[in-house]
């Protein structure tokens, strides 16, 4: 059964889609069996994934609402190698139609539900805010990803996100948890950055990962083409850390296996 990741973060800026569309490519080039679902409605991932937003029949909305079931409104990312659920403006009224809904927070895990079997990850871009949409991200997910800068700003709204994630566990998801933190646009000549990157080591520990993300031109130029950094420059700093990521994820998947059956 699939492991669902939400990658979030309240802060906007910080690399979610990026990382959810550079590391779908690179967990789908280490052989694994990926879905992405863009749930922020700008749909910057469905046209970072090569998909025309403004040409869909159906999208995650549509799931949402119950217009439709997963398997039509999914898409194939040609570049990247994995299957999408796709967004756009429509998702907008979402927030507003989830309120009268029965079920509301927790739309998405049972539109899941169906189809996680045919899966080893599906990655959840959340849009940048607590919304009911990023709600439903969570009440589906095993896991968090919190991609982040090292600067003052981020580290100071860190603290907002934990709380708001162990509420959802509190109260939707007991089975929620933070995964990993990732430091992205990492610049290791700024002091701040290397102050920053150590207090993240000192609190939260393993829970960091070991893996950064630099600040890269191809990883900021390859959307603009739809395609990952992986197929538009595979040599780039960008597109090597993403793999490298991909692979401490799996090696993480591996040991925490390894631990519940022994």
């Amino acid at each position: 059964m699939a492991k669902v990741f939400a990658i979030a973060n309240q802060k906007g800026g910080v690399g979610k889609t990026t990382t959810c569309i550079n590391l779908a490519a690179s967990l789908v080039a280490t052989k694994r069996r990926v879905l992405l679902i863009d749930l922020d409605p700008q749909g910057n991932a469905t046209m970072g994934s090569g998909i025309d937003k403004h040409a869909l029949q159906h999208s995650i909305y549509d799931v949402l609402i119950g217009e439709c079931d997963v398997g039509t409104a999914m898409q194939f990312a040609e570049h990247g190698g994995y299957q999408l659920l796709p967004a756009n403006r429509d998702l907008t009224a979402a927030e507003v139609v989830l309120l009268e809904m029965r079920m509301k927070e927790s739309r998405l895990r049972y539109a899941l539900a169906p189809i996680r079997d045919n899966y080893d990850y599906i990655l959840i871009d959340c849009p940048p805010s607590l919304s009911m949409l990023t709600v439903n991200a969570l009440v589906a997910a095993d896991g968090v990803i919190i991609p982040m800068q090292c600067e003052y700003f981020a580290l100071e709204g860190l603290s907002d996100l934990i709380n708001s994630i162990q509420r959802i566990a509190q109260m939707l998801n007991p089975s929620l948890k933070i995964e990993g933190l990732l430091r992205t646009m990492y610049d290791p000549r700024m002091s701040l950055t290397n102050d920053v990157s150590s207090q993240l080591k000192e609190h939260f520990g393993d829970q960091l990962y070991q893996t950064v993300i630099p600040r890269n031109i191809r990883l900021a130029e390859a959307p603009s083409h739809g395609m990952p950094a992986l197929v538009y420059d595979k040599q780039s700093r960008g597109a090597q850390a993403y793999l490298a990521l991909a692979g401490e994820m799996s090696r993480r998947q591996r040991n925490s296996h390894k631990a519940a059956t022994a």
